[in-house]
């Protein structure tokens, strides 16, 4: 009979069957969360680092460090070190950052030679250039009578200073305090620690065109 309700033998009506909705795999929502997490690190990975990258580099005794090197003043002046004779190589890359230049800086296709380039008229010591220098370098280059740059002169050292004024006059000793040595072109300036003492101080020769 048509629109009859068809019965199971026991007389009951079968039971019904309930269609489920299709589960979602749970690995597929996993990784995405974790991907979700990462992209989340990351980003905020870059802005800290773009943060840190745009800082201001630290400026040493009122020497910043611009993406410039300036203009008003340009000279060279030099610096060797002798530790008991043996001299000391100086890093080619004081002063130089990766994004800017301190005023005082040097440059490795001229070794030992202070490069100071200014944007204003200022006078520049020794102790400026120790300040750079660890500014830099983020280490501790201190200069004084009983310390230069790493070396802490002993009970039995002694620090000998010769300056040469490029004058053609030659290097003289010079018995102040060694940070005040104002800088000046083509000056040389020999710090030794002693003994023993290197007299007359090696002589330096400045690269053609500085």
């Amino acid at each position: 009979m048509r629109g009859a309700k068809v019965k199971s033998k026991s007389g009951r009506r079968p039971p019904v069957k309930v269609r489920k909705g299709r589960e979602l795999p749970l690995l597929p929502i996993v990784v995405g969360g974790i991907l979700v997490v990462m992209a989340i690190v990351l980003i905020a990975y870059v802005i800290v680092n773009n943060k840190n990258t745009n800082a201001a580099p630290p400026t040493a005794n009122k020497i910043p460090c611009n993406q410039l090197e300036g203009t008003k003043i340009h000279q060279h002046a030099a610096l060797q070190i002798l530790n008991q004779g043996i001299p000391v190589n100086i890093p080619s890359d004081i002063g130089r950052l990766s994004t800017c230049f301190y005023w005082l800086h040097v440059h490795a296709e001229s070794p030992g030679v202070i490069h100071i380039e200014s944007p204003t008229v200022r006078t520049f010591t020794l102790g400026d250039f120790f300040a750079v220098w660890s500014k830099s370098k983020g280490t501790p280059e201190p200069l004084d009578e009983t310390h230069v740059s790493t070396f802490t002169l002993t009970g039995d050292q002694k620090l000998v200073v010769y300056v040469d004024p490029g004058d053609g006059t030659g290097p003289a000793l010079y018995t102040g305090d060694p940070a005040k040595i104002v800088l000046k072109n083509h000056e040389v300036i020999t710090l030794e620690i002693t003994p023993p003492t290197v007299a007359p101080p090696p002589t330096f020769t400045f690269p053609s065109g500085l």
